[in-house]
């Protein structure tokens, strides 16, 4: 990196297209100090008939990056937009979030002792060139028998709420993993190792800094 910039393909910034501040905190982790900005659009993440999980998340990706690059316009010269949706599967239905404590507690006992899938689709968007690629990663989460104590406290901290199934592995939800197979990150809402992967192979953005 020299002065502030990459060489090689020169972005002038990545976009989170995600209100999210724990992707961002992600992008953060391995972008400490390339410019990251956030901007997001209205959109109805609404599941549509017959729609299949992994549909789903890569079609809320593409339409969250591609939303901000049309919003926002010149904005986004120069720039790299990220979209990502994560939902979590079990027994192939989409949980979504919980309005009120009464379904996250719904939520909650039906993860319980089992394993559920965390699938994240995301999308990026180059609004200069149009070019666009989506992907989507799984993880396979496994839950503890949780209790009633345990899951009546759990909703009390209020972390449940907004949440993709009604928990936070990056929060206090930690404590009802038993394990997980795959990537954390993308259990937490955005694949780094995907992520960095695609952008450094097809978009030619040097994650590591220098002239790739």
């Amino acid at each position: 990196m020299i002065n502030g910039e990459f060489n090689g393909r020169n972005y002038s910034k990545l976009i989170l297209a995600s209100a999210s501040p724990r992707r961002l905190e992600l992008l953060r982790q391995i972008f400490p100090t390339f410019p990251i900005e956030v901007l997001v659009c209205e959109l109805d993440e609404s599941i549509e008939e017959n729609e299949k999980p992994i549909e789903l998340v890569s079609r809320l990706a593409l339409a969250k990056a591609k939303g901000v690059a049309s919003k926002y316009g010149s904005a986004c010269f120069d720039a790299l937009i990220i979209g990502a949706d994560t939902e979590i599967v079990l027994a192939g239905k989409v949980l979504g979030k919980p309005e009120d404590d009464s379904e996250a507690e719904t939520m909650l006992y039906s993860l319980s002792g089992r394993s559920h899938e965390a699938i994240t689709g995301f999308a990026i968007v180059n609004p200069s060139t149009k070019q666009q690629f989506v992907n989507v990663v799984s993880t396979e989460v496994s839950f503890k028998n949780i209790s009633e104590k345990t899951i009546s406290s759990y909703i009390r901290t209020g972390e449940p709420i907004g949440k993709a199934g009604a928990y936070g592995i990056q929060g206090k939800g930690a404590i009802l993993v038993d394990g997980i197979n795959g990537s954390y990150s993308n259990v937490v809402g955005l694949p780094l190792e995907r992520l960095s992967e695609s952008l450094e192979t097809i978009f030619q953005f040097p994650v590591w800094g220098g002239d790739l």
